[in-house]
């Protein structure tokens, strides 16, 4: 006989469950808000506009996915992304992903400050604000470009490491494929890895662990060099950080001062730069564009071959060797760019437009009426504009939508971290390395070290760009996060529920 009290045996366990999803989200409901929000305006972007938005590298990528090659200027990482998307024919779908790229970015912030270091719903949260409501991020994301997927597995790779309090030959390994895969989306990925070891090295980590890391991560590289070699003639990840050097210098180079010896030099000379023309108060006119002051076009056809580059990246170090200070002004003139509170036009308005919402001519009466379409320019086997209608399988042309991308314009006129939040969130992180200096700094000194290197190193070998303070963001918050939470001690409640949170011991 089936008696009465059965049907509430039988539900008790699903009363059980949602009391269990509602006491987990309550006690980080700071963050499951600022989710929410931060997914709304990821949806708000991909409706404004559509298919996906473009930058002037975003061709070459798409052109690898197309033709799979090692490419001269850039590693294939993201391109090699594209490639796996390619059977579903829709760049909607890349920005979708990198949209989830994004806010995953965020989930690991936030996971690893509550779990390992014990900070509040709202410190956490804090943490992931620039990720989540930054509207440059939010833009970036919607570029086919690869630096949302550096920016998530840069962060990944510091979470692992933080992660571990002492980590196994085993963690050594998926940290050394997450430094590979870094360093092959964006080749300043690769100096990360000494910048790991040297982390490990001072927290005394095992060198069965630090030799699995790096043996992971040099096995995929090298044989990506390999294929490079076989392609382009040089064991290398790229055939232009010579000339992207030379582009650094270009500014200021005088062969007055560099003396390039005549006989023994001769490839030197092409690339001193005529003393009469004024030059550029930016450096990326020197090679990528066919200007007056440009000297490589000179060379006529592909600007990134090995002679090229080589002879390039030795006038580069003959300038800075013979002109330190002017080298140091330019270095010194770009950082400071990065740490401004507004956001003037720079490198050029062409660039800056790029990284702009811009829904101008977009009404209720015509709400599709901004169309860019696709250069013409010449790619690897074809066009650029062909190249793109092949990859989609159809248009492939941004088209804004009125009011998504109105109201993504107007957000992004008021709601973005300005450089000067960044310096602040790096001095934060500094001064809690500092703090722990008999320690040889603390946990905050990975995500501080990895953040600065993102902010100095275009600075240093190449130029400013808005775009690559982005990645810096995360971990200089990361950072500051844990310096902060250092010096505050929060209170833990007294009796476990189902709300408490178990938080491990922070990593020292």
């Amino acid at each position: 006989m089936v008696t009465v009290a059965e049907p509430a045996q039988a539900e008790a366990p699903s009363r059980s469950k949602r009391a269990r999803l509602v006491a987990f989200l309550r006690s980080r409901r700071l963050f499951v808000i600022a989710f929410t929000l931060g997914a709304a305006l990821r949806i708000i972007a991909m409706l404004g506009y559509r298919p996906a938005m473009w930058f002037n590298d975003s061709y070459e990528y798409v052109s690898v996915a197309l033709h799979p090659r090692p490419h001269p200027i850039r590693p294939d990482g993201y391109g090699f992304w594209l490639l796996a998307l390619k059977p579903f024919h829709s760049f909607a779908l890349v920005v979708f992903t990198q949209h989830l790229m994004g806010l995953a970015t965020a989930v690991l912030i936030y996971v690893l400050l509550r779990r390992k270091f014990g900070l509040p719903d709202w410190g956490a949260t804090l943490a992931a604000v620039p990720v989540l409501f930054d509207a440059y991020q939010i833009q970036l994301e919607s570029l086919i470009m690869s630096d949302t997927m550096f920016t998530l597995l840069i962060v990944g790779l510091v979470t692992l490491v933080l992660w571990h309090r002492r980590m196994s030959w085993r963690v050594g390994v998926a940290v050394g494929l997450l430094l590979a895969l870094t360093a092959l989306t964006r080749s300043i990925g690769l100096p990360i890895l000494a910048v790991v070891v040297v982390f490990l090295l001072i927290k005394r980590t095992g060198w069965r662990t630090i030799l699995a890391m790096v043996t992971a991560c040099a096995v995929p590289v090298v044989a990506y060099m390999g294929w490079f070699a076989s392609a382009q003639g040089q064991f290398a990840l790229t055939q232009s950080d010579g000339l992207i050097l030379y582009m650094r210098t270009a500014k200021f180079a005088d062969c007055k001062k560099i003396k390039p010896d005549l006989r023994r030099e001769q490839e030197l000379i092409p690339l001193c730069i005529n003393p009469a023309i004024a030059r550029s108060q930016f450096s990326q006119l020197y090679l990528w564009y066919n200007g007056e002051g440009e000297v490589l076009h000179r060379w006529g056809g592909n600007k990134f071959d090995r002679a090229l580059n080589d002879a390039a990246g030795a006038f580069a170090r003959r300038a800075i060797l013979a002109q330190p200070g002017d080298y140091l002004a330019a270095v010194a003139g770009d950082l400071l760019r990065s740490f401004r509170w507004d956001r003037p036009v720079f490198p050029d308005a062409l660039t800056y437009a790029q990284y702009q919402f811009d829904s101008k001519g977009v009404s209720a009466k015509d709400p599709d009426l901004l169309q860019k379409s696709p250069p013409t320019w010449n790619s690897y086997q074809g066009t650029v504009d062909r190249d793109m209608v092949a990859y989609e399988q159809g248009r492939a042309s941004t088209h804004a939508y009125w009011p998504w991308a109105t109201i993504m314009e107007r957000y992004q006129r008021v709601v973005y971290m300005p450089g000067l939040v960044l310096g602040l969130a790096l001095l934060v992180g500094a001064a809690g390395a500092i703090a722990r200096w008999r320690k040889l700094g603390g946990p905050e000194l990975l995500p501080w070290v990895a953040s600065a290197a993102l902010v100095v190193a275009p600075a240093a070998t190449a130029e400013f760009d808005y775009r690559y303070l982005l990645p810096a963001l995360p971990l200089a918050f990361l950072s500051a996060a844990i310096a902060f939470h250092q010096g505050v001690r929060w209170p833990r409640r007294a009796a476990a529920g189902p709300t408490s949170e178990p938080v491990s011991e922070p990593v020292s």
